[in-house]
């Protein structure tokens, strides 16, 4: 049976890690590997089924609890072996004394620090995900550029995680990781809750009154909506599948605030039939 080392295939440094963070190495792998980002690349196909073995089993504790036991077992002592075995070839056979003062005389490899930052991009940006380069100041004062690709459908508050771009190790020590976390700044237009998107749906009195179908715009595209009649401020409107992205081709949905507007110039006509509508309606919203 071959035993896969999932901490590994999810990026994940340790063993001890919480449900959340788990989901979100999950999310940032599922991303990166797509079959819509990776198109053709089978390697990415065949990596993407293990991303998802792995979170299978790691994102529920007592399957978790199983998987750590046997892969300790059989992983755990067999890897202290091997590098015993590794230093056997290099240095001959040499007594257990010297193995001692040999690796006591080694210089314990330290991992360089995380480097954290943060990054604004517009609604549009992160629904369609792009390639974006951002500079950053060094500990030696100098400024570094890097290339980071935003996925499609990242959501606010979510990090980007580029290997071996912190602080450097010593003593041979991995480098640390640099951490970029997402902002999505407001726009004009929607407001994104979640995955579904905001925005609002401005009517006539007489189109709210009548009712009508009228066109709605979506982040991507236009899309048509009935209006039923008799329709007031402040409803909402759902169209399911025009909101944010999800995973895989799954949307969330659209929610369309009502709103009617008056016009504030009335043109000759307007105001003579709207003259007429007072003394012949019998609507009263306040006797209600």
């Amino acid at each position: 049976m071959i035993y896969k080392d999932y901490y590994k295939i999810l990026e994940l440094d340790t063993s001890r890690v919480t449900l959340e963070e788990i989901k979100i190495a999950y999310r940032q792998a599922a991303k990166k590997y797509h079959p819509d980002v990776n198109i053709g690349d089978k390697l990415a196909e065949e990596r993407i089924k293990d991303i998802n073995e792995a979170y299978r089993i790691l994102s529920v504790p007592s399957q978790k609890r199983k998987y750590d036991r046997i892969w300790n077992s059989k992983f755990g002592k067999k890897q202290e072996k091997s590098k015993e075995s590794i230093i056997d070839m290099f240095f001959g056979n040499i007594s257990n004394k010297n193995l001692e003062n040999h690796k006591k005389n080694e210089k314990a490899q330290i991992k360089g620090e995380n480097i954290e930052t943060e990054i604004n991009i517009t609604l549009e940006e992160a629904y369609y995900g792009q390639e974006k380069k951002i500079s950053l100041r060094t500990i030696e004062g100098k400024m570094k550029t890097f290339e980071v690709k935003i996925p499609r459908g990242i959501l606010n508050g979510e990090k980007i995680r580029l290997i071996g771009q912190g602080k450097q190790g010593k003593n041979g020590g991995k480098n640390g990781d640099l951490f970029i976390k997402i902002n999505i700044e407001e726009n004009a237009k929607f407001k994104l809750e979640g995955y579904d998107l905001y925005t609002d749906l401005l009517l006539t009195p007489w189109e709210a009154a009548l009712g009508t179908r009228v066109e709605v715009k979506t982040i991507d595209d236009l899309t048509k909506v009935y209006i039923p009649q008799g329709i007031q401020s402040g409803e909402k409107i759902k169209i399911p599948n025009k909101g944010y992205i999800k995973e895989g081709q799954m949307r969330g949905d659209l929610i369309a605030q009502v709103k009617i507007m008056v016009p504030k110039n009335l043109q000759k006509e307007e105001k003579e039939e709207f003259e007429k509508l007072k003394e012949i309606s019998k609507f009263n919203p306040r006797a209600q």
